[in-house]
């Protein structure tokens, strides 16, 4: 059974999941998603699913131009931008959810930024619920491109999911 809200989408490429991160880029703006707090993004998926790819689409949406590497040895990346500062993590080396006090995340939850964190499930417990959940995942039958799901676990998280699909319905596999 599927969580309310959810949306199953189909992206075929890597550019197709560049432009998905832009639409989450753009929908986590709106008034109605996010203002004066944190939106935490949660990135699920297998080693070379596409997180890295999608948080890179993200990125573009807010004018950070280049390539965008994971950061897997230093764990967090701020990117500072004139809206906001937006800090992707990659949890992916922890052993244990104890070791995620030291990056001061609690200390970014202070202010109004974005965290997008790949391999979330490392920190069970040690951080807040998301307010987006993806989870990317190979096709069944070896079908090319990704299945990825958006799961709202929050109301601005539910408003972003709406308005990501109202930007690229063609993107769209099945109906909430």
């Amino acid at each position: 059974m599927r969580e309310p809200g959810t949306e199953i989408l189909n992206v075929a490429s890597a550019e197709r999941m560049q432009t998905l991160g832009q639409a989450i880029g753009a929908a986590i703006e709106h008034p109605d998603v996010i203002a004066d707090q944190p939106f935490i993004i949660a990135l699920e998926g297998e080693l070379g699913a596409g997180k890295t790819t999608l948080v890179g689409g993200i990125l573009r949406a807010y004018g950070i131009a280049g390539p965008v590497r994971s950061p897997t040895y230093t764990l967090i990346e701020p990117y500072e931008t004139q809206r906001r500062t937006l800090y992707h993590l990659d949890l992916y080396r922890l052993v244990d959810p104890g070791e995620v006090e030291p990056l001061g995340i609690r200390d970014l939850l202070a202010t109004a930024a974005v965290l997008l964190i790949e391999w979330p499930s490392r920190a069970a417990g040690a951080i807040p619920p998301a307010d987006l959940r993806i989870e990317i995942a190979y096709p069944p039958g070896g079908t090319e491109g990704r299945e990825v799901r958006l799961i709202p676990n929050s109301a601005p998280g539910l408003n972003a999911v709406r308005h990501i699909v109202a930007e690229i319905p063609e993107l769209r596999q099945l109906s909430s």
